[in-house]
């Protein structure tokens, strides 16, 4: 295990998405917390509840992988203009990821009763295309000057 991770470490972008796979389960988290808490604290229904969890999750992770997956990449914009493109790129993430949920929660009644199921499917379903979307389109492929003879990780 100790050398898989040591060559995960060692590839770039290999790192980046095992990193990314990290925040995104730690987001999965809040996304789940925040959904639960809609539901049954605010009463939500399980749609509005998921979109707001998403929101929540859509800020926890953005915030994340700038610090950490894609910490020193050039980006050339300002924190508000990089989190509105972060949302905006993960629209298509978000679209198959909200799809897989409704289409679980519609046709499958245990997942209707068990929402993290859905939110689980829906989360690895959008996975791919928002790591992609995130390195081309938000934080950049190329580091920083000062930052790329250290590399640097969490």
């Amino acid at each position: 295990m100790r050398n898989v991770l040591r060559f995960l470490m060692n590839q770039p972008l290999l790192r980046q998405f095992f990193l990314f796979g990290i925040v995104g389960t730690l987001g999965f988290g809040v996304d789940t917390g925040v959904l639960y808490a809609a539901r049954w604290g605010l009463g939500c229904d399980p749609y509005t509840g998921r979109a707001l969890s998403f929101l929540a999750a859509v800020t926890f992770t953005w915030f994340c992988n700038r610090v950490v997956t894609f910490r020193g990449h050039a980006s050339g914009q300002g924190l508000w203009a990089q989190w509105v493109r972060f949302a905006l790129v993960n629209s298509a993430g978000f679209a198959v990821n909200y799809g897989a949920y409704a289409a679980l929660v519609a046709t499958l009644p245990w997942v209707a009763q068990h929402l993290v199921v859905g939110v689980a499917a829906g989360s690895l379903a959008g996975m791919f295309v928002n790591f992609f979307a995130s390195r081309h389109f938000v934080f950049g492929t190329q580091l920083t000057p000062q930052s790329s003879s250290g590399g640097g990780g969490a």
